[in-house]
């Protein structure tokens, strides 16, 4: 026995709409699992095994870093090497909160910001990496494409040097602590620090940086 339903316009049975309603649903839960096993799949093939991506701030910050530190002292991964990636990671997370041009703010006007990026670690060739990416205004893009060119050219002892320098010096007015950030990020790479720009449009660029370890 069919129930009914109605409309202005007809009537039909109930049970006649449910079961393609279900193939629909259960159609869309397969696609679902099918969807994030193989985005899992490609992280674990591309050596990930730390990523967050959305809205960061100092006490997420924190929490994220604790449970990267356990996780390598898990793995019984080397000491130097954990404090190296930790500290990378911190230095990283913190360019994300000062620089990103995607931000939400209290409205309230209180001290509550949260700053949008993705960070990522992974290993490859036996060796760490850690890949932050964020939205930066156009005008941030060269003051930070410079600093970072700069210390691309430089080697370890240049480096080492020019922290010395940096300490002994006032903080430029619009750095943000960014450039002592970029240098304490540099001596601690194995390689001299990758980095990207990609225009989104007139006023905002995608920052995208990696550090090997």
């Amino acid at each position: 026995m069919s129930v009914l339903t109605a409309n202005a316009t007809n009537i039909q049975p109930i049970g006649t709409t449910i079961a393609p309603v279900q193939r629909s649903l259960r159609a869309r839960i397969v696609m679902l699992a099918k969807y994030y096993r193989a985005f899992k799949e490609d992280l674990d093939q591309r050596g990930i095994i730390f990523s967050f991506s959305g809205y960061l701030s100092e006490g997420i910050l924190y929490s994220l870093g604790e449970a990267l530190r356990q996780k390598m002292t898990l793995e019984e991964t080397d000491i130097g090497t954990v404090k190296k990636v930790f500290s990378v990671f911190i230095e990283q997370s913190q360019n994300i909160i000062r620089y990103s041009a995607e931000k939400l703010a209290s409205d309230s006007g209180g001290p509550i910001e949260l700053s949008s990026g993705m960070v990522t670690i992974g290993s490859e060739n036996n060796r760490f990496f850690i890949v932050c990416g964020n939205v930066v205004l156009a005008n941030d893009e060269p003051r930070l494409r410079e600093r970072l060119e700069r210390l691309q050219g430089m080697d370890k002892d240049q480096i080492k040097a020019y922290y010395k320098e940096q300490l002994r010096e006032a903080p430029e007015e619009a750095s943000r602590g960014a450039t002592i950030g970029l240098i304490e990020i540099a001596r601690r790479a194995s390689d001299p620090i990758e980095f990207d720009f990609e225009r989104i449009d007139p006023d905002s660029f995608f920052f995208c940086m990696k550090v090997s370890i």
